[in-house]
């Protein structure tokens, strides 16, 4: 019995549908066997410290794709970005017991509606999911708090448009800090699951590397972590509550009726048309941002890596820190404060945990 999940922000939804599988479908946890996998539809568009090149990939971005359909590539673990670009992807496939297929954004929402189409004619699958964590697919498009409205727009988008029933879902409301948690609440339904840290432990490995924020903070409030969590290179909080593990179901035709950014790129045929609208609607375009700090970055030469120097300003951050009322970060938080490249993140954690493993609540680091 297959099943179709569509991570509907890429990067750490494609990680969170895997846990869903398994939270909501595996064996005696629901209408799964447990011996079968669903499809996770995802974007190949991860943060700058893994992908140096700004936007979504599209499938001529790689080497070694499977094709499913005319338009839509499983990414197998043996797939390769071309470089310089950069993906998660491909380790997830060798790490994840699911087929991970590329969603490409590149002809518009009518592009994608077709790969949509296309691969439910392949799979005939039994349901169709579309996963968000933190609930930021729930925005109008143009509040001041979104900092990545297109890729859920884009997504939302498509799946309105497809002539087959998909669920809309919500973890971790308010793990993302787009939408506060008080709004959020009023637009979400029936509570589907709470994840547990049971239902995580399988993606642990995981996300001992894999560099989203979100997610990571929601597979440690499934773990029972708790407190004030500092996030990306912007310094936001989000608290970590009971909240954060939950599972809601939204209703999918008043989320794309709401959000302004969906509606208006619903029949684009390229994703530079979708960002017009989007820099139109919300003031910006979240792979302008990209692009800008691709150029800072590339500005900047990658400098050594000084052990001593690094735990002394791990020391110096985590006391300015702690006078926020902030009790954990992430490790992208620290690579980004720090200055380190996406390559010396590997080498922060590793020097940390070494050094102090009593603070490490995976997959955060306590301060």
């Amino acid at each position: 019995m297959t099943r179709l999940i569509v991570a509907g922000g890429g990067g750490g939804d494609a990680v969170a549908a895997a846990v869903l599988d398994r939270a909501l479908y595996g064996r005696g946890r629901g209408r799964g066997t447990g011996d079968d996998r669903a499809v996770v539809l995802t974007y190949a568009w991860d943060r700058l410290l893994v992908d140096p090149v700004p936007g979504p990939r599209a499938a001529a971005d790689f080497t070694g794709l499977r094709a499913l359909t005319p338009s839509v590539y499983a990414v197998p673990e043996d797939a390769k970005p071309v470089a310089p670009a950069g993906s998660t992807l491909p380790r997830l496939a060798a790490e994840l017991p699911h087929t991970f297929a590329l969603l490409d954004p590149h002809h518009g929402v009518e592009g994608m509606v077709r790969q949509l189409e296309e691969l439910l004619e392949h799979l005939t699958p039994a349901s169709i999911d579309l996963l968000d964590v933190g609930g930021d697919i729930l925005a109008h498009g143009d509040e001041p708090t979104l900092r990545s409205p297109l890729g859920d727009a884009l997504s939302l988008a498509a799946c309105a448009q497809v002539n087959a029933e998909v669920r809309l879902l919500v973890a971790g409301p308010g793990l993302d800090g787009e939408i506060p948690v008080e709004v959020l609440h009023e637009r979400l339904e029936r509570v589907v699951h709470t994840l547990t840290a049971d239902d995580v432990a399988p993606v642990g490995p995981v996300m001992e590397w894999h560099p989203s924020e979100a997610t990571g903070m929601l597979t440690a409030a499934a773990r029972g972590v708790r407190g004030l969590c500092e996030v990306r290179d912007a310094g936001l909080t989000i608290p970590l509550t009971d909240d954060g593990a939950v599972v809601h179901e939204a209703d999918l035709d008043t989320a794309f009726r709401r959000n302004r950014l969906a509606g208006a790129i619903a029949d684009t045929t390229g994703l530079a048309e979708a960002e017009r609208h989007c820099r139109e609607i919300c003031g910006y375009s979240e792979i302008d941002y990209e692009r800008e700090k691709a150029a800072r970055f590339g500005a900047a030469p990658e400098g050594p890596f000084r052990p001593r120097a690094v735990l002394a300003g791990v020391a110096r951050f985590a006391e300015e820190a702690r006078a926020r009322g902030v009790s954990h970060t992430t490790f992208r938080r620290l690579t980004e404060v720090l200055g380190l490249s996406g390559v010396q993140r590997a080498d922060l954690r590793a020097l940390l945990i070494g050094t102090q493993p009593e603070r490490y609540d995976a997959p955060l680091w306590r301060l």
